[in-house]
């Protein structure tokens, strides 16, 4: 038995839905704990694409149950299009659950987001406009409509009616936007809710019962450690706690339950929207990893900014995530390259740094430090074992091992199942990794 976390380690994107879904052929149960549609999963099964936005990526295997935890918040017109996209495609979704205590986005949620977003003009942070931080909002100020509210028949039109009706005056006299109309909203709503009642459980409880009987559990994140509300590079973040800790809060477990972490991140960095990217390639490399990476993103189609790997943010998110083991994903991208550059320190203000600084404006003004590495120039795509690989990638992976000191368990090369090297058990395996080999 075990209860694994897969977070992200970087600025998301990093690969986490493969990773996710290669871990769930032994998991009994996926909960996806925070965040929203904000963030997308994309998955390639036996040539075919998956992509999900809010859906565990465990829903591939008919006999893993999915749940979607309370601390995300959830978009019943999306879900309900993923649902009937899976569906289409023959993928059962009976077995997919929703916590009765996770917040609802609202059409009023995407709306507010858009127009403060628009407002800041220089200022924007890069949301992707689809709600999530007024929905989270909203939960910390305790006006939150929860699924449990959207299964009360009696009383949600009450709530509804109100609720939009205080939206409307921001609308209205903040941003001199039209308001929304209220029975609209509410008949609509109504619907989802009686589309969606099937999946709705006490999520907490049924997770404490499967904690119980011994089975396996899988805590799925979204976005990635540098977007966390607290931990990341503030205020170019997402509205929730990717990190590891988010798993206890947003499932709602005690973290004497968890028995692994493993992070995943790319075998280089990118980042989507604004704020600081230290390693950023303004360059032909850049261009060359965002092509060979087809790094766009699955929720918004925006344009990934690519760099190469940053050695501290990895050091930092093994610190504060307490991580286990590492998943590396995409190292193919890097096989045309003569030569690889790694960050493993900062120059900030004449003075080296070695740690991740918690203020943004600080962090701006970081330069990377390199050393840099031989390439390979030679395909790895059909690698499958770790001997399959050229030296010099083996050396490349043996240099990010050292550097953040934890061991690398999975090497991705590919999109679909196959294009994976598993170097020990990312569950139950020593911790070994490359170093040993």
């Amino acid at each position: 038995m075990a209860n694994v976390i897969v977070i992200g380690t970087q600025w998301g994107d990093e690969g986490k839905g493969k990773i996710t879904d290669l871990l769930s052929r032994s998991a009994d149960i996926v909960v996806r704990y925070q965040g929203g549609i904000n963030a997308g999963h994309t998955v390639v099964v036996n040539d075919r694409t998956f992509k999900l936005h809010l859906i565990p990526s465990g829903i591939l295997y008919p006999q893993t149950d999915c749940i979607i935890g309370s601390g995300t918040v959830v978009d019943p017109k999306v879900v309900l299009q993923e649902l009937d996209q899976l569906k289409e495609l023959g993928v059962s979704t009976d077995r997919l659950y929703i916590a009765e205590t996770a917040h609802v986005t609202m059409p009023y949620h995407r709306v507010l987001e858009q127009a403060a977003e628009t407002q800041r003009a220089e200022h924007k942070i890069g949301t992707t406009g689809r709600g999530i931080g007024p929905t989270y909002a909203d939960k910390s100020e305790r006006v939150g409509i929860r699924m449990l509210d959207l299964m009360d028949r009696e009383m949600l039109p009450k709530r509804l009616r109100w609720a939009v009706e205080q939206k409307n005056i921001v609308l209205e006299k903040l941003y001199d936007l039209p308001p929304l109309n209220p029975d609209e909203v509410i008949e609509q709503y109504q619907i989802y809710a009686e589309r969606l009642r099937p999946h709705v459980i006490d999520a907490s409880l049924v997770i404490d019962r499967a904690i119980k009987e011994r089975r396996n559990i899988l805590f799925e994140g979204a976005q990635g450690t540098l977007l966390d509300l607290d931990h990341g590079t503030y205020p170019y973040v997402t509205s929730s706690n990717p990190v590891s800790g988010g798993a206890c809060i947003g499932a709602g477990v005690g973290p004497t339950v968890i028995d692994r972490i493993i992070g995943v991140s790319k075998a280089y960095t990118t980042r989507v929207g604004e704020g600081p990217f230290p390693t950023e390639l303004n360059d032909r490399v850049g261009d060359l990893l965002g092509d060979r990476g087809a790094e766009f993103g699955t929720t918004t189609g925006r344009k990934r900014r690519c760099g190469w790997f940053d050695g501290v943010i990895g050091r930092y998110a093994v610190r504060i995530n307490g991580l286990d083991c590492l998943a590396v994903t995409k190292l193919d991208v890097l096989d045309e390259l003569p030569e690889i550059q790694v960050c493993i320190a900062y120059e900030l203000d004449g003075k080296i740094v070695r740690d991740f600084p918690s203020d943004s404006r600080a962090f701006a003004r970081c330069k990377p430090i390199y050393e840099t590495l031989p390439g390979w120039r030679s395909s790895t795509k059909d690698c499958r074992a770790l001997a399959d690989l050229p030296s010099e990638a083996r050396t490349y992976l043996k240099f990010l091992e050292d550097m953040m000191s934890v061991p690398i368990a999975i090497v991705s090369l590919g999109a679909s199942r196959g294009q994976t090297i598993i170097v020990e058990d990312p569950i139950h395996g020593p911790k070994r990794g490359l170093l040993n080999v």
